[in-house]
């Protein structure tokens, strides 16, 4: 077997060896993994001398690793492997070496498996363990083995990573074992382990890697470990010293990154408020703390590239942990009076560094002291009243905050090279804003007060310096305006629905009268031009009570959407609509001059994507696409009609400025229309973006839909508006008969027949067979089929008084459409799913025409050669139990059918039922026997089949369907349908027909039959 692996080990590290022979040697080896004798093999050929090479040690190591792991090895097999390992381990890195230390990684390999021994025989069959391994060090015989010292060293490391690392999930059998080896741990080895640490720390003082490793073991360790053992002087004496010295070794900031570590470690161990106060005090953390600042690389060096960040970081998270004990502490409502008073001058003397390393001009640093900052503000909030001590906090932390706010001085904006960089700063201004508003909430007027402070002296300093003023201090003060908003108007923003403050209110409209003033629309840096606009929509409620800013603010925006920065166009194009259509009852009397003044941003200029772009550019990048900025220059079609269309505004006059915008697009459809329908992409793509300009056009006249009573939309415009729109819509129907091949066109119109409801009312009816035929061709999907059923269930819903002869007109092509569609076959998930949502669509068209008094259109003259298909159809998705939901819209639609053509009730379901009245007397000549025969049979298809699964939540909700189906066939037929059961299902199945029938005439709760019939398939499964 040697030879087997030697052999597939080799094929895999040959470069030269073929595809299929590493396949089977990979397969070999898997399969060697699962070999009882495996791991024996595989421990020899890592054992043996002269040594196998290194990758074939590493493959035979991952084989023993899996069997210590997983197999279960009895103890007569962990102890050969225990005595193996041990040998050569002692051969290797004791203090009388007889061959070479492994690599790195052959070494992190070896003590994973010596970590496995040690979790299953610690405890019975290998209590010697850290004695054998502490051995190697050398300490007990006083010689010097460097590399039996790192060895010892990472498998303590790997023990804690082991059994105490607590970011590892692991199973409750896994976690008792761990404790219970710590427990062991603790009693047996813990001190000579603890001993061992002081020992190489003097002994090994100039090597900082033994150095290095000892703390780091000593930060993992400490967590689970007496904590008396570290904390001690002699322990401290050694460990201090280190903390901050990187010169003894030569510049080398391993040693002193790695004692500050162990003190955050030691520092965070959890413990008794009481003893976490005294022992801060006792590790006298706060002149280590100040000394470390204090030193070079975070004070002189300060703002240069000497600043040493790593440095920084590390004593800041020092301080994040000391922090948020203390606050822990104060929580604590047990400790003591003295205890407290500790804790707090504990606080205040942290409070300064606290500061200084959230002020870091490196957002790392910052960020690292957030937790214990977020702590320390909830606590104060929590406390209600604050005391003089407490208060005095706030104004130095919200000064703080609002600094690190600030753009710093490297910055630039809408550099694409520095997005990165942009992203994460916004990242921190996030978190930042909860800490403000966390202070917001503890002490309302002192946030008030600063902010108002900030942009009062922003728009001073403004006046004085003009243009020459540094954007970072313009951009601080809009961006706190902004947030400052949401204390005044919650509702307006993103803060909580609480009541607005009546004094941040009155503040606000101050700053918003100042900003207009100061006639900051008219600087360049776009950071600030956006800001501007987003300040002015998102709290244009002030504008409403302060008319007179309304043009100044206006005329910027018309400015600004002119403006050659892509980013300011596109976002100011969005911005000016939300403006406008916010304001339209106050901005509609120059509703033509600004019309006017922006018209020559209307002309549509579609350009086909190259081949070339790249799908996977930033979300930045693809603000600059072509598609992107029609997108947003529709904003400006929609912003039109909102300020066209206002009450104020002449009825003669809205259809004139609807005909100014629509004639230019009429006149590019038909230049355009030829070559589109010859086939060129271009011509195609511009037919597509002029129809869906015309489409939010119409959105911006009227976002009324029909049927809808929704407060807050304007109904259906003047009948002069209307039939500037009717133009519209015939425009679209010439390209949409003509372009109908085309998917993208067919969505675009699609969307638009959807706007134009609004504007056109039921003045659309006449055209509804064109939209059809030009929206369900024949190259349409089941995906466009379902997306206009579920359009036409808005027009005859909202217009079911006036649709009747239309609908009746139209019903049969637009059946026969859909019939092809669900008939389709699927190829793929994706069809899979758009056939259930075809399915769905339809079922809900004919419950729309159902319950909306139209039903008489399905059996008209003029339809009744589809009624036999369309009733098939809907028993055939019935029966299709591979998606249920239709499935159980289909026996609704039925149950409904069966309703209103049924005739009158000849029988009753109640508790104490009466015999049935009579014969059936269906409004339908027949319709009895259909819905015994066609209906009925299908509940019965459905239940019998062995795939429906009545325990199953949705088929639950058929058999709910399925019983009301029957109950309605019941209560409409009477004896008959007894009569059928009797001779039919309950004989063939067997069923109990006095309990069946006892069930279906007295279950007056809809879930009562349902409830029968699922015990009852329950019984036939069994």
């Amino acid at each position: 077997m040697e030879a087997q692996i030697e052999h597939a080990v080799g094929i895999l590290g040959d470069p030269y060896s073929s595809q299929s022979l590493k396949e089977q040697a990979f397969d070999y080896l898997n399969q060697l993994k699962s070999d009882p004798q495996g791991w024996q093999t595989c421990t020899s050929l890592v054992v043996r001398t002269p040594r196998s090479p290194e990758v074939l040690r590493m493959a035979c190591l991952e084989v023993v690793n899996y069997a210590v792991h997983t197999q279960g090895l009895d103890g007569a097999s962990l102890a050969y492997l225990r005595d193996s390992l041990l040998q050569y381990v002692r051969q290797t890195y004791g203090p009388e070496p007889q061959q070479e230390v492994d690599p790195a990684h052959l070494q992190n390999k070896l003590t994973q498996t010596l970590t496995y021994l040690f979790v299953f025989l610690y405890q019975d069959g290998w209590q010697s363990f850290l004695d054998d391994f502490l051995e190697l060090s050398g300490l007990s015989s006083n010689t010097d083995n460097v590399n039996g010292v790192i060895f010892y060293l990472r498998i303590l490391s790997s023990i804690h990573d082991e059994i105490a690392d607590m970011l590892l999930t692991r199973q409750s059998g896994e976690a008792k074992r761990n404790t219970d080896l710590k427990d062991q741990l603790r009693a047996q080895d813990i001190y000579k382990v603890a001993d061992s640490w002081k020992q190489l720390l003097i002994r090994y003082s100039s090597n900082p890697t033994v150095v290095d490793l000892v703390l780091k073991v000593i930060s993992k360790w400490v967590s689970w470990m007496d904590i008396s053992l570290v904390v001690s002087q002699d322990m401290l004496n050694l460990l201090l010293p280190l903390v901050g010295n990187a010169s003894q070794f030569n510049g080398d900031h391993r040693v002193r990154d790695a004692a500050i570590d162990t003190l955050t470690q030691i520092s965070g161990k959890k413990m008794r408020a009481q003893d976490k106060v005294e022992m801060i005090s006792f590790l006298n953390l706060r002149e280590i703390v100040a000394e470390l600042v204090a030193t070079p690389a975070l004070n002189e060096y300060k703002g240069t590239s000497q600043y040493d960040t790593d440095l920084a970081e590390a004593v800041a998270n020092l301080v994040n942990t000391v922090i948020s004990d203390i606050v822990r502490a104060l929580e604590d409502s047990q400790i003591t009076t003295d205890t407290r008073n500790l804790a707090n001058q504990h606080l205040h003397s942290f409070l300064p560094f606290l500061l200084r390393f959230f002020s870091d001009e490196y957002d790392e640093v910052c960020s690292t002291v957030i937790p214990a900052l977020t702590d320390l503000l909830t606590f104060l909030r929590k406390l209600g009243q604050l005391s003089q001590e407490y208060s005095d906090v706030l104004p130095p932390i919200l000064n703080a905050i609002i600094s690190k706010m600030r753009y710093d001085e490297t910055a630039t904006w809408g550099n694409e090279d520095e997005q990165t960089d942009e992203a994460e700063f916004q990242e921190l201004r996030r978190k930042l804003q909860n800490l403000q508003k966390t202070i917001a909430a503890i002490d309302q007027s002192l946030y008030m007060g600063t902010l108002s402070n900030l942009v009062a002296t922003t728009f001073q300093s403004l006046d004085q310096q003009g243009s020459g003023m540094d954007w970072r201090d313009l951009d601080l003060a809009l961006y706190e305006m902004y947030l400052f908003g949401e204390l005044a108007l919650p509702n307006q923003g993103l803060g909580t629905k609480s009541q607005p403050s009546g004094e941040a209110s009155e503040r606000l409209v101050v700053m918003m009268k100042k900003m207009v003033e100061s006639g900051i629309s008219n600087l360049e840096h776009p950071a600030i031009l956006l800001q501007y606009m987003e300040i002015c929509v998102r709290y244009c409620v002030v504008f409403e009570t302060n008319q007179e800013y309304i043009p100044v603010v206006l005329e910027s925006f018309v400015r600004l959407v002119h403006h050659n920065h892509v980013r300011i166009k596109t976002r100011s194009w969005y911005l000016f609509h939300r403006f406008v259509k916010h304001l339209r009852a106050q901005v509609g009397n120059v509703a033509e001059t600004v019309i006017q003044s922006i018209a020559d941003l209307l002309p549509i200029k579609a350009e086909v994507p190259s081949e070339e772009a790249d799908d996977d550019m930033s979300s930045d990048e693809s603000d600059h696409s072509a598609d992107a900025l029609f997108t947003s220059q529709l904003y400006l079609f929609e912003a039109i009609g909102c300020i066209a269309s206002t009450a104020s505004t002449p009825a003669d006059k809205q259809a004139l400025y609807a005909r100014s915008v629509m004639d230019p697009l009429f006149r590019d459809m038909e230049e355009h229309l030829p070559r589109a329908e010859s086939g060129d992409t271009q011509a195609i793509l511009q037919i597509h973006h002029i129809v869906m300009a015309l489409g939010t056009l119409a959105h911006g006249f009227s976002d009324w839909t029909p049927g809808s009573n929704a407060s807050g939309l304007r109904g259906p415009p003047d009948q002069a508006v209307s039939r500037e729109f009717s133009r519209a819509a015939e425009a679209i129907l010439i390209a949409l008969n003509q372009l109908s091949t085309s998917a993208e066109v067919r969505t675009a119109c699609r969307s638009a027949f959807s706007r134009l409801l609004g504007v056109l009312g039921s003045a659309v009816l006449p055209q509804l067979p064109q939209w059809i035929e030009g929206l369900l061709s024949q190259s349409s999907s089941k995906d466009e089929m379902a997306m206009f059923l579920r359009l036409l269930d808005q027009v005859v819903f909202g217009f079911k008084s006036e649709i009747y002869d239309v609908l009746n007109i139209l019903l049969t092509p637009l059946l026969q459409r859909i019939f092809t569609g669900l008939a389709e076959p699927i190829v793929g998930t994706d069809d899979d799913i758009q056939l259930a949502e075809l399915r769905r669509e339809y079922l809900s068209f004919i419950q729309i025409i159902l319950n909306n008094g139209l039903d008489g259109v399905l059996i008209s003259q003029a339809n009744q050669g589809s009624f036999e298909t369309m009733v098939s159809s809907i028993t055939d998705i019935a029966k299709a139990l591979d998606h249920l939901g239709p499935s159980r819209l289909a026996f609704n639609v039925m149950a409904r059918m069966s309703a209103i053509w049924g005739g009158r009730d000849v029988a009753t379901i109640s508790q104490n039922p009466t015999a049935p009245t009579g014969p059936p007397e269906p409004a339908i000549p027949g319709f009895d026997r259909f819905m015994i025969e066609r209906f009925h049979s299908v509940c019965w298809d459905v239940m019998c089949n062995p795939n429906f699964r009545p325990q199953d939540a949705q088929s639950k909700q058929v058999l709910v369907e399925i019983s009301l189906l029957e109950q309605v066939i019941y209560t409409k037929t009477g004896d008959s349908f007894i009569q059928h059961l009797q001779e039919n299902q309950f004989r063939t199945h067997g069923v109990n027909g006095d309990e069946f029938l006892r069930s279906l005439t007295t279950s007056t709760d809809k879930k009562g039959f349902s409830n029968y019939l699922q015990t009852l398939l329950k019984s036939w499964q069994r």
